[in-house]
């Protein structure tokens, strides 16, 4: 019997390695520290969720139905006056906002599902979270790495990714670099997706959203922003995010998150509702990180190291001007897993990005090793 050939073109082969694959020899050797590993490459929380919020994620799982796309008005509430109280946003309602399934699903997304034609290009920062460059290439788009609008190219962009503070490096974009971004973008016609998720976290200087007034004037046409609960809530399990901003690119986006079945579950929902209306505990984790920064910052310096940016997020982006490589092994060599810089572009593959989510207990170990 003749087997059917089978038309379907894998998907994954068009993307690049799965980066965190590659460095499974590196955390091997690290693992044979006598005191064990120090993971610094992954930045996923460590501290204990709120009882606030377990409470209220208990509280919400009795209900037997399917909830909705569009999130309980609870959720959208919340998530204006949490932008409002926290970051200083104005003129958002209810009908600005859309809670996602946790923003890298969003990022991955967000090119196909507002449209992006094959072929079109999407701007990604320089030094990049790999998810944009997926995002890009999963709709058939031409990722084009670029800071500068300068540096665009002749195609005017469809999307332009804007990610401030950065994920790895920690850069924060002035105001005058977002608005002058923004003010191309509304001449050419391009949608602006702002990923936020540190802004919660900025240690030097001032951050702001892209939906600032001071940045859009006020005016949220053609502007989304990222928003996630993983950092500052401790809730990356839960995949609790949401975007804001343009009411007509929000509800495009609902029309098709509808038919995909994209769905926060209920008890997820309720859970966000309390973290986005308690400040209390995001105060007191931003100041955890920040002890466990102050101790890293000055190890990594100790040990010769340059730093760059980070002046927010979660992460130190470390240079001594040797290959993101040879760096990852001389840090594994001592019991310490950082991320390559490579993972990130090739602008990045003289640095290493250190995580600061690791217990109080490893960071010290870190600092003695580097010590």
């Amino acid at each position: 019997m003749t087997r059917s050939v089978n038309r379907l073109r894998p998907v994954s082969a068009g993307l690049p390695d799965f980066p965190w694959d590659t460095i499974a020899g590196a955390k091997a050797r690290a693992a044979e520290h006598p005191d064990g590993i120090v993971d610094l490459s992954v930045g996923t929380p460590v501290d204990p969720v709120d009882p606030l919020i377990r409470d209220a994620l208990a509280a919400s799982s009795e209900f037997p139905g399917y909830p909705v796309t569009v999130g309980i008005v609870e959720l959208r509430e919340a998530a204006v006056g949490a932008l409002s109280r926290r970051f200083g946003v104005t003129g958002l309602d209810v009908s600005s906002i859309l809670p996602v399934v946790g923003t890298k699903e969003a990022v991955a997304g967000l090119p196909s599902q507002l449209g992006v034609p094959a072929g079109a290009t999407v701007v990604i920062p320089e030094v990049a979270y790999p998810t944009y460059e997926v995002g890009a290439l999963l709709a058939g788009a031409n990722p084009v790495r670029a800071d500068r609008v300068e540096d665009y190219g002749d195609d005017v962009p469809a999307l332009i990714f804007l990610n401030s503070p950065s994920n790895p490096t920690g850069r924060v974009l002035s105001v005058e670099h977002l608005r002058g971004v923004v003010e191309w973008a509304r001449e050419h016609g391009s949608v602006i997706v702002s990923d936020e998720c540190y802004l919660g976290l900025t240690w030097e200087g001032e951050a702001l959203s892209v939906l600032h007034p001071d940045v859009c004037g006020g005016d949220h046409t053609g502007l989304i922003a990222m928003h996630s609960l993983s950092k500052v809530s401790n809730l990356a399990s839960y995949r609790a995010g949401f975007l804001a901003g343009d009411r007509e690119l929000i509800a495009e986006l609902l029309a098709v998150r509808k038919h995909a079945g994209m769905i926060v579950p209920f008890p997820i929902q309720g859970a966000t509702v309390a973290a986005l209306n308690d400040d209390a505990h995001v105060d007191a984790q931003r100041e955890r990180y920040r002890a466990r920064r102050d101790q890293l910052r000055d190890a990594v310096l100790g040990a010769g190291f340059t730093i760059d940016h980070s002046e927010a997020g979660l992460y130190l982006w470390a240079t001594r001007g040797d290959d993101s490589r040879a760096t990852l092994d001389w840090f594994a060599e001592r019991g310490i897993l950082v991320a390559p810089g490579d993972f990130y572009g090739p602008a990045g593959a003289r640095h290493v990005r250190m995580a600061m989510t690791a217990t109080d207990e490893r960071i010290a170990a870190a600092v003695a090793r580097l010590g």
